[in-house]
């Protein structure tokens, strides 16, 4: 039985063992789930990789709390490389429960694909690494080391673990399992993340709120301020204007057809997507600003009043050459200049973290190209991703020799940190017989 034939005689126990992860609400934020959830799947996770050959699979207290599974597989060839597997096992919460189409923590099939928090990000992950290795067996030709944490949605407490463990945590190679394909069945590589910065702004204008017709006309009416000023952050054409930062840049890549954007978005008819340059330029090579949210007064319950102070959570992203901090502080000062009528504007910048471009076309590239195309039948693709995963740069300064490789089973229907979140089971088994077979041809290529 060749491994495309284990890797399908083995889905049979993906989905059982899917749905038992996925039942396991393991939000890392004690505020909104019990932290017990999340010690039960860090047990979870910890019995099936020593059930895959992880003899000495264990808990690491990271800083905040969580725990990390962490664990090796030697091989018994002393020359082999070492490859470092990831995933994390915590996910996000499930926003309205009403917005889900099926219960967020019970795995249900609809139309082929599997519902559930984490079914993709990054539980669907964790089985696939689970299945690439049982579909192995015994015949795993490379030295393996495992993390799986357990706060990379909130405080991705592993980017300050690493440093300090290096020698722990040191490979050749490492499959960063936290991305996935341009589509389904269509499989690809990440090789461009945009770093991230968030800017609160306040404006202030008045000591109190004032009676909108005594006083309407001449005070100055702060959310009218504010909203004046994030008006600027785009143009017409719905390209991010903010002063001193370049937004001209073209993605070299393979491209994300309009189409298929429009699709996959959810964008509804006639409404126009943003911007001059294409698709790929616009989400992967150009900075974004976000209005996240805005503090005022709500329509349910408000006064014919003249708003004193009104704020809002920016988020911006910006991509890898341009550090995300000093992309910060030119947004806040671009709030300051744009600011009308003398207003007070306070502009704090918090969580910046930088971009990632991956070094490729060493052996490790060779390998995952090849093992994509024989898995898949189709080439690979190189993709940028608009998100950020700041532990990729942690670990590019820890082991600057090791070869990234940023992959997985999730892609744009899955619908991650959205409710329905789902995965494809192709995808699931795909990329494990990718993973399996890269496996196999990184030991020949490194030998």
């Amino acid at each position: 039985m060749d491994l495309r034939e284990r890797i399908a005689s083995l889905m049979g126990r993906v989905r059982p063992e899917l749905a038992e992860l996925v039942a396991i609400r393991s939000v890392a934020d004690p505020r909104q789930f019990p932290p017990e959830e999340c010690a039960r799947a860090a047990q979870w996770v910890l019995d099936a990789f020593a059930g895959a050959g992880f003899s000495d699979a264990r808990l690491a207290e990271m800083a905040d709390g969580s725990h990390a599974v962490l664990g090796s597989r030697p091989c018994p060839d002393p020359g082999a490389p070492t490859v470092l597997l990831y995933a994390h096992y915590d996910v996000q919460p499930p926003l309205s429960e009403s917005d889900w189409r099926t219960p967020p923590f019970e795995l249900t099939e609809v139309n082929g694909r599997w519902y559930g928090r984490g079914a993709a990000d990054c539980k669907g992950n964790i089985v696939m690494h689970l299945t690439a290795l049982h579909a192995l067996g015994d015949q795993v030709p490379v030295n393996l080391k495992l993390v799986v944490e357990g706060s990379e949605e909130t405080t991705g407490a592993l980017e300050g673990f690493v440093p300090g463990h290096a020698d722990l945590l040191r490979a050749d190679a490492i499959l960063v399992c936290d991305a996935g394909n341009a589509a389904v069945g269509h499989p690809a590589v990440t090789v461009s993340l945009r770093g991230v910065a968030d800017v609160i702004v306040q404006v202030e204008t008045l000591a109190t709120e004032l009676h909108s017709g005594m006083f309407g006309g001449a005070a100055p009416d702060a959310l009218a301020a504010l909203v004046a000023m994030l008006a600027t952050l785009r143009d017409a054409h719905g390209n991010t204007t903010i002063r001193g930062l370049d937004n001209t840049q073209a993605w070299p890549g393979a491209s994300w057809s309009p189409e298929t954007f429009r699709i996959d978005a959810g964008v509804l008819d006639g409404v126009s997507l943003l911007g001059d340059g294409t698709v790929s330029d616009m989400v992967w090579s150009r900075p974004a600003v976000t209005i996240c949210g805005i503090d005022c007064p709500p329509v349910l319950g408000s006064a014919a009043a003249i708003t004193p102070r009104a704020s809002a959570r920016l988020n911006l992203r910006v991509p890898p050459g341009m550090p995300a901090s000093e992309a910060a502080q030119a947004l806040a000062r671009h709030l300051h200049a744009v600011a009308s009528w003398g207003v007070h504007v306070t502009a704090d910048i918090e969580a910046p973290g930088s971009g990632f471009r991956a070094r490729i076309g060493g052996p490790a590239y060779q390998a995952i190209a090849a093992a994509m195309h024989e898995a898949y039948g189709r080439p690979m693709v190189t993709l940028g991703e608009g998100g950020a995963i700041p532990l990729c740069n942690v670990l590019a300064d820890t082991y600057p020799d090791a070869e990234l490789i940023l992959m997985g089973v999730e892609e744009p229907l899955a619908l991650i940190h959205a409710p329905n979140e789902s995965v494809d089971p192709a995808e699931i088994a795909a990329m494990a017989l990718t993973e399996a077979l890269f496996l196999q041809r990184y030991a020949t290529i490194r030998s």
